[in-house]
């Protein structure tokens, strides 16, 4: 059997990313910052109590936006740090961690990992053992065929969350049909920061919850709930396969109700 963890979205460097603790903010500042400071740790605690339990990880795929980037739509406000290279060694801090046989990066989104340069690549460099990066990713595991790329289109409605993985599906099925890509079993995107699956008899498709959390974006402009986490999948030596999401709930994050 081979076991593969799927992470995606640590948004490293902003202050609701993954953050390891020589970047933790310090809990008795500003209001905000101790808020953000209580996360930091509650979310590190959790994603590597997650990986502990889930060792040993023959594969760890990162599936894109392992970084923050900028900040430049907030203003950089939001940045624990704006350098690329550093919030790339706070990922590559985590990803170590997994301490797995191969790592597979997949390319994240032009504004959070570089529009001129992809830093991501530079995140390769620090990461230990077996590790390749690429934007769209088909690997066979004991005959078991993975499809993996970060980005798939969202919905606005729950019922229709469903919808972009099952269209991925198709859209997979037809290039299959052309021969111009394998047959795939399962499919894993990310980018969404919430968690759905929908599949059938041979096949599967999963939008993997993020290991991050909120952004002055998503709060002022976005709806829906969003799933922290990372998803395991067990491959065992004929192809069979079975599959199961780790998610966090942190209490203290409940929306303030303020009364007049």
């Amino acid at each position: 059997m081979k076991r593969i963890v799927v992470i995606g979205d640590t948004h490293c460097g902003h202050e609701f990313g993954l953050t390891p603790p020589a970047w933790q903010y310090r809990q008795d500042g500003h209001p905000r910052i101790a808020k953000a400071a209580k996360f930091q740790r509650a979310l590190w605690k959790f994603a590597v109590e997650a990986l502990d339990d889930l060792k040993p990880i023959d594969v760890l795929i990162v599936n894109g936006d392992a970084i923050d980037g900028k900040g430049e739509k907030s203003g950089g406000v939001e940045q624990i740090t704006t350098d690329r290279l550093e919030q790339c060694e706070m990922a590559a801090e985590y990803i170590n961690l997994a301490q797995a046989k191969q790592v597979r990066l997949l390319h994240g989104t032009r504004y959070h990992v570089g529009k001129d340069e992809d830093f991501e690549q530079v995140l390769c460099d620090k990461v230990s053992g077996n590790v390749s990066i690429q934007g769209h990713g088909f690997f066979d595991v004991n005959g078991c065929i993975l499809d993996v790329k970060h980005k798939v289109g969202g919905s606005s409605v729950p019922h229709g969350r469903h919808t972009a993985i099952a269209r991925a599906h198709l859209w997979n099925q037809l290039w299959a049909a052309h021969g111009r890509q394998p047959t795939a079993n399962i499919l894993l995107r990310s980018h969404d920061h919430y968690f759905v699956y929908a599949g059938g008899k041979d096949w599967v498709g999963i939008i993997c919850p993020a290991l991050s959390y909120g952004t002055s974006f998503g709060i002022r402009e976005c709806e829906g709930l969003v799933n922290v986490g990372m998803i395991c999948i067990d491959i065992d030596n004929a192809g069979g396969w079975k599959w199961q999401p780790t998610l966090a709930e942190f209490k203290g994050l409940e929306a303030a109700v303020e009364s007049l």
